[in-house]
């Protein structure tokens, strides 16, 4: 399968591919250090005096014994929460080593590394690791996401009703407030979002795509069993309250069939299930919402010179009273998805 235009413009971590579909991770910002550095150095502060309660880790992790009777671990940290882990002077690493009576290394500022935790006890050393994770966590969870999960749902017929939606929008409620040709998403974009990650450095970007793999063969295979799923877009709705301030407008997407209607969504649930166990994702939701962008606000082009490039433009909402009278029925796209699992990565 060739790679759609787009993903030469994002930075992918890895994709499993399902024959004429794939899950894909895509990073949607620039991962410049230093920026990272920043943002996370801003809210610094806030995590000084984390309450961290000993919480069972997101996954298993070695200690080992090592000379006079003492215990070690050493376990991977993107370096731009080495801040946080030591706090202002010191004193969040300090607090941690004297509760759990522990020595905490972290390694020095600009550099990549492990953290390494020793002390006199097994329970001790397995408690700081744990209060460490749990910092960590707390600081990703405040975090905007730097990559999303997906499944594309760009097939050629997909892309051409997409196209005639797209048109019969702009002719009928152009008129609307707020509505412009640059707000609808590009065709060749198209996906059902499962999920957004923190994803930090190339050891993180590396255990993500081994989650893929994971649940490729734990999740994916089991449940689709080589089977065909045909998956159909009809009609549209909003993600808010009040549909003349629309933000986002998507697609509704269900899988055909009474015996298979639940795979795709139990599918979507047990991918960010995995992800989640593991850390990688925070779930916000009891089952992942099925759907498909097709209009975002985010997207909207700048339409006026007179705008300082250099201060953020505000979000500007639209009105899809229209939209939703004349389209709530329509069918978006209709196709037979037949799955054959590969990791693919660049």
């Amino acid at each position: 399968m060739a790679r759609n235009s787009w993903a030469s413009e994002q930075l992918g971590v890895g994709t499993v591919l399902f024959r004429n579909r794939s899950f894909r991770l895509f990073s949607v910002v620039s991962e410049s250090e230093h920026a990272l550095r920043n943002a996370v150095l801003r809210a610094r502060n806030s995590w000084t005096n984390l309450d961290c309660p000993v919480e069972e880790p997101y996954e298993d992790f070695e200690i080992e014994t090592i000379g006079n009777g003492r215990y070690r671990t050493s376990f991977h940290v993107a370096r731009c929460y080495f801040p946080i882990v030591i706090g202002s002077k010191g004193v969040v690493r300090r607090r941690l080593e004297n509760e759990t009576r522990t020595q905490i290394q972290v390694p020095k500022q600009g550099q990549d590394g492990h953290i390494v935790i020793t002390g006199a006890s097994r329970s001790g050393v397995e408690a700081a690791h744990r209060r460490v994770d749990l910092i960590v966590a707390a600081a990703r969870n405040r975090q905007q996401f730097t990559h999303f999960l997906s499944i594309p749902l760009n097939g050629e017929s997909v892309q051409k009703r997409f196209h005639q939606f797209k048109e019969e929008v702009l002719d009928l409620c152009g008129h609307s407030r707020g509505i412009s040709a640059s707000i609808f998403q590009a065709p060749e974009k198209l996906h059902l979002t499962l999920g957004t990650l923190v994803i930090m450095d190339a050891e993180e970007r590396e255990r993500a795509a081994q989650c893929l793999t994971l649940c490729k063969e734990s999740i994916v295979q089991p449940l689709l069993r080589g089977e065909t799923l045909a998956v159909r877009m009809v009609g549209v709705e909003y993600m808010n309250d009040d549909p003349a301030e629309v933000d986002i407008l998507y697609g509704k997407v269900h899988v055909e069939g009474n015996d298979n209607s639940h795979v795709l969504q139990d599918l979507a649930d047990g991918i960010v299930g995995h992800f989640t166990s593991r850390g990688m994702m925070q779930k916000q939701y009891e089952r992942v919402k099925l759907h498909v962008t097709l209009m975002n606000t985010l997207f909207r082009s700048e339409e006026s010179s007179d705008i300082d490039s250099d201060k953020q433009r505000p979000r500007e909402s639209f009105d899809a009273t229209g939209i939703l009278k004349s389209s709530n029925s329509t069918t978006l796209c209709g196709e037979e998805l037949a799955y054959q699992t590969r990791l693919h990565s660049w």
